[in-house]
């Protein structure tokens, strides 16, 4: 009630032309049917029709109402600036209620502003590549954003201890770190959350994850989801994994993903980093003994009949390696570096033939130099496609001379979310709840993407590639 004679106020005390089409828009927006899409005439008439949609709205206000009233809540896009609409059945003020981490609520400084100077974490020693590429990729994504506002300050570090010191030194409320870099660096940096800090941090195990500590990085249960949800029904999986911890950890998180798709996993095998039992594992996982045994089984019956079909045959299987179709229809190959390309031409001299079972990557299989291998033509791997960044990097490689890791892309992201909050001077609360709300998704450069359970998830498509190229399946 108080504040529809608030809006009433506000109608009757503007300049007739302003007044005018403010309360149209007002009262058309209050007499809209609850049950049938169906307005009201907005034609304005002062007076005796506003003296009456004044005491119709005054009885519906006060009637109760059984249906829910939903608000529109606008968010940034984050890389082109445009407007994302969202819907959700509480105001802006309220939306996150029970997204704010709890021990939030207890801190005297949840409404101090987030400060605009950001300090970067980054390994002096280790990483050396990483950490260059880095710092440029920042320096750059501040130029292209034209972020003044951002203040970044660059903090290396030799050991864990040193890292401590400087969380330690520069620790205050509102202060926002970018890093660590690596899981083992971001162990327990969650016991500074107290200090009222915020870490995006680059680590890569999710365990790291809670609190003020938010992993902004490539996972790849995003690759997995992407392919189980796109795979089609009743498709039959195998997996052939390296023996490493990228390897291992496919192999970890694999099973939920295929249990909760129409998929199923028929076989898996794994082998050795320097490929030494490669030709053995493969052999496995297609039962190449077995098909060939099988081959050998049917040459024999062959050869002791003497009827010109059976002869035929035996001219015609003479030309296979093994005999008898393979039990599963997509082979899930999660390597990368050489031992793909080493790898992969292994396959169908063993008879999984890419002609016959659909090769997939995961993402670590987005890098031109497999694009070109002739036993991956046909392959598939979730991912986005190249041009989404090519600008970037060509303006990275024109401005440091060097080509860049492909993970040069999360800081241009990141720098867009730090830039909407400083720029719209977001305090510490506000800031975890922008960052936990479930509706809102930021668009960068390697696709759109939002925090869940302050991990980053990304939205990816499926690319196939062929003649060079990874191209986006329609």
């Amino acid at each position: 009630m108080s504040n529809l004679f608030s809006s009433l106020r506000e109608c009757f005390g503007l300049s007739h032309m302003i007044a005018s089409a403010f309360c149209k828009t007002f009262f058309a927006l209050r007499l809209m049917s609850s049950r049938l899409p169906m307005g009201v005439d907005i034609m304005y008439r002062p007076l005796l029709r506003l003296f009456i949609l004044f005491v119709l709205t005054i009885i519906i206000s006060c009637a109760p109402q059984n249906y829910p009233k939903k608000n529109k809540v606008i968010v940034p896009n984050i890389v082109n600036d445009d407007e994302i609409e969202t819907n959700d059945g509480n105001s802006i003020d309220t939306i996150y209620k029970n997204t704010i981490p709890q021990y939030l609520e207890s801190l005297n400084f949840a409404e101090r502003k987030i400060l605009n100077e950001v300090e970067l974490l980054l390994p002096e020693i280790d990483n050396q590549n990483i950490t260059r590429n880095f710092i440029n990729a920042f320096e750059l994504s501040i130029y292209k954003k034209n972020a003044k506002n951002v203040q970044l300050n660059i903090n290396t570090y030799k050991d864990k201890t040193e890292l401590d010191n400087i969380i330690l030194q520069k620790a205050s409320p509102g202060k926002m770190f970018i890093g660590p870099l690596t899981s083992t660096d971001s162990e327990n940096i969650f016991t500074e959350c107290s200090k009222g800090v915020l870490f995006f941090s680059f680590a890569s195990d999710r365990k790291q994850a809670g609190k003020c500590v938010y992993l902004i990085n490539f996972f790849p249960e995003d690759d997995l989801l992407t392919l189980f949800n796109n795979f089609k029904t009743d498709s039959k999986i195998a997996l052939l994994y390296p023996e490493n911890n990228y390897g291992y950890y496919i192999n970890s998180i694999i099973d939920p993903f295929a249990i909760k798709s129409n998929s199923i996993i028929i076989n898996r095998a794994s082998y050795k980093e320097d490929l030494s039992n490669a030709r053995d594992a493969i052999k496995e996982l297609g039962k190449y003994e077995l098909r060939k045994y099988e081959l050998e089984r049917q040459k024999t019956i062959l050869k002791a009949k003497n009827d010109e079909e059976s002869k035929k045959a035996l001219k015609k299987i003479k030309r296979f390696e093994t005999i008898g179709a393979l039990d599963f229809s997509h082979l899930i190959l999660p390597d990368y570096s050489l031992r793909l390309l080493q790898i992969a031409p292994l396959l169908p001299f063993y008879d999984i033939d890419p002609q016959k079972v659909q090769f997939v990557g995961t993402g670590v299989w987005d890098n031109k130099v497999f694009f070109s291998e002739p036993s991956l033509q046909g392959s598939i791997f979730p991912g986005i496609p190249q041009s989404k960044r090519k600008q970037y990097f060509d303006d990275y490689y024109l401005k440091y001379r060097e080509q860049p890791t492909r993970t040069i892309t999360i800081p241009y992201d990141l720098i867009g979310i730090l830039e909407y909050i400083i720029d719209k001077k977001l305090n510490l609360k506000e800031t975890h709840q922008l960052l936990n709300d479930k509706f809102i998704s930021f668009d960068g450069i390697d696709g759109k993407f939002s925090f869940k359970k302050n991990i980053i998830s990304r939205k990816l498509n499926i690319l196939k590639i062929s003649n060079g190229k990874a191209n986006l399946i329609k």
